[in-house]
């Protein structure tokens, strides 16, 4: 009988009793609102670094639990019932900030990432591979599963430990959002970015210590039931629901990966970063289910709060054991170029995104930075996890308004996905121009980004250039 799984588990749900409780005791915690799946994270980076090897444990399962839970925490969000929204053309312009704030991430990420690698090769690592300076983005934007994939394929073009790169810089893309973030939150909080009627909230005594009153009349319904217990429980329709979209997803996906190998390696190489980007085809299935749903009028047997409760499972599991899976040994001689590319990101991602993010969006700016900034250094589970800490149960529209954008984001981050590859084959085909085509192909996102956001900005677009954030005073 096989208990790896099991054994697994039990360790990520041991290691988030014990931060539970730790953020119920200690005010430090307390004070800087740190998440327990954050702190459950750090004992799993000790544990699996330094004492599982000991007895016969690997984190190998880490990786695996992460990418299938952010694909279940996209359907999960995605399948919640929400209204239509009244004014359309607000919809609209949140829609296309929220592409322009993604998409100038990916930009800068991937262009400074490739020039920094440039001028690492030309002074003082003449032996980099080129295509490193894409690790950024891979690790930060897309995340472990689309980092360790397309580095795994490095690998066999000459790149010692490609996909141990990947999963590192995916990893310490979690930390700088995690960490990052509750910095971040706490500035808000101290500046004033957050509305007063929000600050109110997080100054609960339940907020701060994570746990409810012991009088069962003072803690919030969490979810709500929609089928009877007789027949089906409730939690069991809704896991059915997302665990058969994800299926669909699967199915989806494998039948898409047959089509594309008729094309050749081209469409081999695009089939397998399909595969690493399986959160996005997977959001695209849960809109159809519900569409779906809504055609046969049966969408009313979808509660929205048991959705919540199935995403913060997921986000919180997928926090912990991503921070679990770095591997503090894999990567000893890489320290230096990975130094500098979190350096590159972390400037890019705590400094300008805040600046540009509070000046684009016309309401909730603070919440709408927190999830692009998450989603800019570790995947969405970051950006929800920081969202929570301030919208515990998902009030203000900021989560549905992202997802919505992720099927654009995809489409327009194709190119992307094609020519990261390119500086790879500039040393395989010995043809330098191969890596400043990329460079190129990646700086038209900065320049489309720029024109976008001066488009949706207009007046506000550079005032009080030496506040961080702009809150309109």
């Amino acid at each position: 009988m096989n208990w790896n799984y099991i054994i697994h588990i039990g360790i990520l749900s041991f290691s988030l009793l014990i931060a539970a409780l730790l953020r119920a005791r200690i005010k430090f915690l307390q004070r800087f609102l740190m998440p327990a799946s954050i702190v459950a994270g750090m004992f799993l980076l000790v544990f699996y670094n330094y004492v599982a090897p000991a007895i016969g444990l690997r984190s190998d399962f880490l990786g695996e639990i992460v990418y299938h839970l952010l694909n279940i925490s996209f359907i999960s969000m995605l399948l919640r019932v929400t209204p239509k929204e009244k004014d359309a053309v607000k919809s609209r312009r949140t829609l296309a900030a929220n592409v322009t704030a993604v998409m100038s991430q990916y930009g800068l990420q991937c262009v400074l990432g490739l020039l920094a690698t440039a001028a690492m090769i030309a002074t003082v690592k003449p032996d980099l591979f080129p295509a490193f300076g894409f690790t950024l983005t891979l690790g930060f934007e897309l995340g472990p599963g689309q980092a360790y994939s397309i580095g795994s394929t490095w690998e066999q073009m000459g790149f010692r430990g490609g996909s141990s790169v990947g999963l590192t810089m995916a990893a310490i893309g979690f930390l700088v959002g995690s960490f990052g973030g509750v910095v971040l939150i706490n500035q808000g909080i101290k500046r004033g970015w957050i509305g007063k009627e929000y600050l109110e909230k997080i100054n609960k005594k339940s907020v701060r210590t994570g746990f409810f009153s012991r009088l069962e009349s003072e803690r919030p319904i969490g979810s709500y039931l929609s089928t009877d217990g007789e027949s089906l429980d409730t939690l069991t329709y809704h896991i059915a629901l997302v665990m058969g979209t994800y299926l669909i997803s699967w199915g989806f996906l494998t039948g898409l990966t047959a089509l594309l190998g008729l094309l050749g390696p081209m469409g081999s190489d695009l089939a397998q970063s399909l595969w690493g980007i399986n959160f996005i085809i997977s959001a695209f299935c849960a809109i159809g289910v519900k569409l779906v749903m809504r055609f046969f009028k049966v969408e009313t047997t979808i509660d929205n709060s048991t959705c919540n409760r199935i995403s913060g499972l997921s986000v919180d599991l997928t926090v912990a054991a991503s921070l679990g899976a770095i591997s503090l040994v894999a990567v000893q001689g890489y320290w230096l170029p990975i130094l500098v590319l979190v350096v590159i990101g972390t400037l890019l991602t705590t400094l300008l995104l805040p600046w540009y993010c509070s000046r684009m969006y016309d309401d909730h700016q603070f919440y709408r930075f927190l999830v692009i900034y998450g989603t800019s250094t570790g995947t969405l589970p970051t950006g929800l996890a920081l969202l929570r800490v301030v919208d515990p149960e998902f009030e203000t529209p900021v989560a549905t308004d992202y997802l919505y954008c992720v099927g654009i984001v995809f489409l327009l981050a194709i190119p992307i996905i094609l020519s990261v590859n390119l500086p790879a084959f500039s040393v395989t085909r010995n043809n330098p121009s191969l890596f400043w085509l990329a460079v190129g192909i990646t700086s038209l996102y900065v320049v489309g980004s720029f024109i976008s956001y001066l488009l949706l900005t207009r007046k506000r677009a550079f005032v009080k250039p030496g506040s961080l954030f702009y809150t309109g005073k």
